[in-house]
């Protein structure tokens, strides 16, 4: 489990823009029953969360003219529980993190992997992302 030192400030990034926090597998699957689209970050200490994940969505969340309804995050590393219980909802993916995912009344329709991630702009994530919401969110 990483340090609350270091995993703090890299989630605030997200929960100071409205992101609530998945910290148990009842939080997951409260987040998950609700009806309308749920954004999920599966929040990571590795430099693509930095440069390109959390930057990109959160590009993504304040110039897309649809929006998820809600926006929950989680941490790798250091919500264990959460987590654990958030990777079988993402099955058939294998555990990623960072990761995207975007679930419309419960069930997963839109999945951003550490590997479509890593060594791409937060520009790219931002508008693969907006065309996801174009799609799924009202």
């Amino acid at each position: 489990m990483y340090p609350a030192e270091i995993v703090i400030p890299m989630k605030e990034e997200l929960t100071e823009n409205g992101f609530n926090e998945l910290l148990s597998s009842t939080d997951v699957d409260q987040a998950l029953s609700k009806e309308g689209t749920t954004l999920v970050v599966i929040n990571s200490v590795c430099g693509c969360s930095a440069g390109s994940a959390r930057p990109g969505v959160l590009m993504s969340v304040h110039n897309s003219t649809k929006k998820p309804d809600s926006l929950t995050t989680t941490f790798a590393g250091f919500d264990i529980e959460a987590v654990r219980r958030l990777r079988e909802h993402l099955l058939p993916y294998p555990p990623s993190s960072p990761a995207v995912a975007l679930f419309k009344d419960g069930k997963l329709v839109h999945m951003i992997e550490r590997h479509q991630i890593e060594g791409r702009p937060a520009q790219m994530i931002a508008q693969n992302l907006m065309a996801a919401y174009e799609e799924y969110c009202n």
